[in-house]
Protein backbone atom coordinates (compact mmCIF):
# COMPACT_ATOMS: atom_id res chain seq x y z
CA UNK A 1 0.00 0.00 0.00
CA UNK A 2 2.72 1.94 0.70
CA UNK A 3 4.31 1.96 -2.97
CA UNK A 4 0.61 2.57 -4.25
CA UNK A 5 0.87 5.74 -2.42
CA UNK A 6 3.85 6.88 -3.42
CA UNK A 7 3.20 7.04 -6.90
CA UNK A 8 0.14 9.24 -5.72
CA UNK A 9 3.07 11.59 -4.00
CA UNK A 10 5.13 11.52 -6.80
CA UNK A 11 2.55 13.20 -9.28
CA UNK A 12 1.05 15.43 -6.62
CA UNK A 13 4.70 16.70 -5.86
CA UNK A 14 4.64 16.93 -9.63
CA UNK A 15 1.69 19.27 -9.68
CA UNK A 16 1.98 21.44 -7.01
CA UNK A 17 5.70 22.08 -8.27
CA UNK A 18 4.04 23.24 -11.38
CA UNK A 19 1.65 25.21 -9.53
CA UNK A 20 4.33 27.12 -7.94
CA UNK A 21 6.63 27.70 -10.42
CA UNK A 22 3.66 29.21 -12.54
CA UNK A 23 2.39 31.25 -9.93
CA UNK A 24 5.74 32.49 -9.62
CA UNK A 25 6.17 33.66 -12.95
CA UNK A 26 2.91 35.25 -12.95
CA UNK A 27 3.84 37.16 -9.53
CA UNK A 28 6.89 37.95 -11.15
CA UNK A 29 5.68 39.42 -14.87
CA UNK A 30 3.14 40.90 -12.79
CA UNK A 31 6.40 42.90 -10.40
CA UNK A 32 8.03 43.77 -13.54
CA UNK A 33 5.92 45.19 -15.84
CA UNK A 34 4.85 48.77 -16.10
CA UNK A 35 1.87 49.86 -14.11
CA UNK A 36 1.11 52.20 -16.21
CA UNK A 37 0.33 51.58 -20.42
CA UNK A 38 1.44 54.01 -22.54
CA UNK A 39 -1.07 55.51 -24.76
CA UNK A 40 0.50 53.79 -27.96
CA UNK A 41 -0.21 50.16 -26.27
CA UNK A 42 -4.26 51.45 -26.72
CA UNK A 43 -4.05 51.98 -30.31
CA UNK A 44 -6.04 49.46 -32.44
CA UNK A 45 -2.96 47.75 -34.63
CA UNK A 46 -3.16 45.20 -37.27
CA UNK A 47 0.16 43.96 -38.86
CA UNK A 48 1.67 47.33 -38.95
CA UNK A 49 -1.15 49.00 -40.66
CA UNK A 50 -3.39 51.35 -38.93
CA UNK A 51 -7.14 50.24 -39.53
CA UNK A 52 -9.47 51.51 -41.91
CA UNK A 53 -13.14 51.36 -41.72
CA UNK A 54 -14.98 49.43 -39.27
CA UNK A 55 -13.67 46.68 -36.94
CA UNK A 56 -15.95 44.24 -37.36
CA UNK A 57 -16.08 42.12 -40.26
CA UNK A 58 -17.89 38.55 -40.70
CA UNK A 59 -16.86 35.52 -42.68
CA UNK A 60 -18.14 32.81 -43.38
CA UNK A 61 -18.93 29.45 -40.87
CA UNK A 62 -17.77 27.76 -44.06
CA UNK A 63 -14.36 28.50 -43.67
CA UNK A 64 -14.51 27.40 -39.94
CA UNK A 65 -15.72 23.87 -41.20
CA UNK A 66 -12.75 23.50 -43.20
CA UNK A 67 -10.64 23.90 -40.41
CA UNK A 68 -12.65 21.49 -38.03
CA UNK A 69 -12.61 19.10 -41.06
CA UNK A 70 -8.89 19.53 -41.45
CA UNK A 71 -9.01 18.60 -37.58
CA UNK A 72 -10.63 15.55 -37.79
CA UNK A 73 -8.24 14.00 -40.53
CA UNK A 74 -5.23 15.26 -38.88
CA UNK A 75 -6.56 13.37 -36.07
CA UNK A 76 -7.33 10.40 -37.96
CA UNK A 77 -3.93 10.04 -39.97
CA UNK A 78 -2.45 10.70 -36.12
CA UNK A 79 -4.37 7.62 -34.51
CA UNK A 80 -4.28 5.43 -38.29
CA UNK A 81 -0.66 5.80 -38.54
CA UNK A 82 0.63 4.07 -35.14
CA UNK A 83 -2.17 1.38 -35.05
CA UNK A 84 -0.86 0.11 -38.51
CA UNK A 85 2.44 -0.25 -36.87
CA UNK A 86 1.35 -2.81 -34.59
CA UNK A 87 -1.62 -4.35 -36.00
CA UNK A 88 -0.13 -7.46 -36.06
CA UNK A 89 0.47 -7.48 -31.92
CA UNK A 90 -2.68 -6.10 -31.19
CA UNK A 91 -4.90 -8.27 -33.26
CA UNK A 92 -8.47 -8.65 -34.62
CA UNK A 93 -10.23 -6.69 -31.77
CA UNK A 94 -8.29 -3.81 -32.46
CA UNK A 95 -9.17 -4.34 -36.50
CA UNK A 96 -12.86 -4.25 -35.34
CA UNK A 97 -12.32 -0.95 -33.45
CA UNK A 98 -10.08 1.24 -35.94
CA UNK A 99 -13.35 -0.23 -38.51
CA UNK A 100 -15.80 1.52 -36.31
CA UNK A 101 -13.99 4.99 -35.93
CA UNK A 102 -12.66 4.67 -39.18
CA UNK A 103 -16.81 4.39 -40.17
CA UNK A 104 -17.52 7.47 -38.05
CA UNK A 105 -15.35 9.05 -39.78
CA UNK A 106 -16.70 8.35 -43.10
CA UNK A 107 -20.04 9.24 -41.76
CA UNK A 108 -18.83 12.39 -41.22
CA UNK A 109 -17.60 13.30 -44.21
CA UNK A 110 -20.35 11.87 -45.99
CA UNK A 111 -22.28 14.35 -43.96
CA UNK A 112 -20.20 17.65 -44.75
CA UNK A 113 -20.33 15.89 -48.90
CA UNK A 114 -23.84 16.41 -48.54
CA UNK A 115 -24.18 19.28 -46.92
CA UNK A 116 -22.34 21.22 -49.70
CA UNK A 117 -18.83 21.93 -47.34
CA UNK A 118 -16.59 19.91 -49.70
CA UNK A 119 -17.78 22.12 -52.88
CA UNK A 120 -15.55 24.83 -53.58
CA UNK A 121 -18.41 26.89 -55.79
CA UNK A 122 -21.41 27.86 -54.10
Amino acid sequence: MRAYLDDYAAVGVIIVVGIVLAGGMLGLNRLMRPSVAASEKLLTYESGVDPVGAGWAQSTVRYYVYAFLYVIFAVDAVFLFPWAVVLEDIGRAAAVEMGIFISILVVGLVYAWRKGVLSWTS
